[in-house]
């Protein structure tokens, strides 16, 4: 089998020994670039890749040993295999190349068929040490794609637990707020368009609440069809929990007002709001997820149910802790399932100046 085309740098300051190395390599298939000086051959190193370079010691402006130290100082050209083909034929000088990176050395008049194997062996390492990277990379690439789809489905601290091989992840936090969303008679909306608008619409305004999310510093937990669930406070605590959800659900709608301007039906949503304790962990093994449970959740979802389109529906714990800081309109004492009558607010405006 013919052996794959090299690039070959010979570096010589004597012309005649440049020509019968060139025409030596050459005569193996290979592709030849010729340098007078240690100088001029790392210019063109610079400028262009090369597979291997035949250098010599002795030669003005930078001798072999200066080239080798700069080559191996410098990260993008370590790696080219170096032959050192040179009329210094003492053992004191073949240590030092070697010592310096040089992969091979060989002492003038050099043998014409070792040469030529020596040549054939370095290419050989070198292409599959272009391999083995090409593949390091592709390994890295796949890692950073895993990576990607891994904070996209957990938190950043919990995918960090999962990776370091923790396989029952479940933590208590004493205080977040959790902020449920819904679109108000989606199904009638959905009922006239196609799926793919449908899936669209909802693509486009929940991307739009995933960056708000992260803009504002919360966790986004899952999507129900068409509803949307996040939580401030975990799973990096945080005081100001209930602001930042506050703040996330008045941007929602605004940015609900903004798509209402690009389709024709009516489109509105009701959010609801709660605060207290948690518990929060990944479920699963296949499709697992990272999800929270207690009553605190309950009443937050309950809190979207029986809310009222268009507006922020907030219990009295979330109430106590925003009231001075933002507008609030009293709903009053509403029955809801499973809890009873239960005393609700809606969040109407930004923080009071």
């Amino acid at each position: 089998m013919k052996p794959e085309q090299g690039r070959v740098l010979v570096v010589d300051d004597n012309e005649a020994n440049r020509d019968l190395l060139a025409r030596r390599v050459r005569r193996q298939g290979h592709k030849v670039t010729l340098a007078e000086d240690g100088v001029q051959a790392l210019e063109l190193m610079g400028k262009e890749p090369f597979d291997l370079v035949l250098l010599d010691i002795m030669m003005p402006k930078m001798n072999g040993y200066q080239v080798l130290e700069h080559l191996k100082a410098d990260p993008t050209l370590r790696h080219i295999p170096v032959i050192v083909i040179s009329a210094v034929d003492d053992i004191n000088s073949v240590v030092e190349c070697i010592e310096l990176g040089a992969e091979d050395y060989l002492p003038k008049p050099f043998n014409a068929v070792l040469l030529a194997a020596r040549i054939s062996n370095c290419l050989e390492k070198k292409r599959l040490r272009d391999q083995e990277q090409f593949y390091l990379e592709q390994l890295q690439a796949e890692k950073e794609r895993a990576e990607h789809l891994l904070l996209n489905i957990l938190p950043k601290p919990i995918a960090e637990q999962l990776k370091a091989g923790q396989h029952t992840i479940a933590d208590s936090f004493a205080d977040v707020t959790v902020l449920f969303a819904d679109i108000v008679d989606f199904t009638n909306l959905a009922a006239v368009r196609s799926p793919i608008e449908v899936v669209s619409l909802l693509n486009k305004l929940f991307s739009a609440f995933d960056r708000l999310a992260e803009q504002h510093g919360v966790e986004k937990i899952k999507t129900i069809g068409d509803a949307y669930m996040a939580v401030g406070g975990l799973p990096i605590p945080r005081h100001d929990h209930a602001e930042a959800i506050a703040e996330m659900a008045i941007d929602m709608l605004e940015v609900v007002a903004q798509f209402q301007t690009d389709i024709s039906e009516p489109l509105t949503m009701r959010i609801g709001i709660n605060t207290g304790p948690v518990v929060a962990g990944v479920i699963g093994t296949n499709k697992f997820s990272y999800d929270l449970w207690g009553d605190t959740v309950n009443i937050a979802s309950r809190m979207e149910s029986y809310g009222l389109a268009g507006c922020i529906q907030v219990s009295s714990t979330t109430y106590k802790i925003l009231q001075n800081k933002y507008s609030f309109k009293e709903r009053g004492i509403i029955p809801i399932k499973g809890k009873g009558e239960m005393m609700t607010y809606i969040l109407t405006g930004r923080p009071i100046n």
